[in-house]
């Protein structure tokens, strides 16, 4: 079994987890062309999903809907052309929050990205440069902590109880 973490953006941040939670793969994956052409987003995409197989348990980040800036078309633009491509290759995912992402890690969900990266560091012995990485490794342990029996605090459970219910 392995544990697939994405955070969609134009540097996407992929990370793959063993059953144990050992690290298979980390990956930042560019977007390589002009933002506006759907050409992009497809390379993109076939570029995230090769990484992946079909039995893997996969969580996505799910949108900042209070973000803003150029970059935020393409960011949804990308982040539903992965879904409706897992979702035509038959691959279940789980949507994971920005606040439940930061949550799982830190104890609070309204916490800066540059603030996430001793407790992750504490948490896992995870480091890495990139905050997209960082959080798509966050988003893999929760992957892991939905299929594995293993030991979690409460506020990581309270995390899992609304991904939970929302999953059926």
């Amino acid at each position: 079994m392995r544990y697939v973490g994405i955070d969609p953006s134009t540097k996407t941040g992929l990370v793959i987890l063993e059953r144990n939670g050992d690290i298979l793969n980390k990956e930042e994956i560019y977007a390589i062309g002009a933002k506006n052409d759907p050409k992009t987003l497809i390379t993109l995409t076939n570029d995230v999903l090769s990484y992946l197989n079909k039995d893997d348990k996969i969580c996505i980040e799910g949108f900042s809907y209070g973000s803003t800036g150029r970059a935020v078309d393409f960011q949804y633009g990308l982040g539903w052309k992965i879904r409706t491509t897992l979702y035509e290759k038959g691959m279940k995912y789980v949507e994971v929050s920005p606040g439940g992402i930061k949550k799982f890690a830190t104890s609070t969900g309204r916490i800066k990205k540059e603030n996430m990266i001793l407790p992750i560091f504490k948490r896992w012995g995870f480091e890495h440069d990139s905050d997209n990485v960082r959080d798509a490794f966050v988003i893999a342990q929760i992957a892991r902590a939905l299929n594995e029996e293993i030991e979690l605090t409460k506020f990581q459970k309270e995390v899992l109880e609304v991904l939970k219910k929302w999953r059926k």
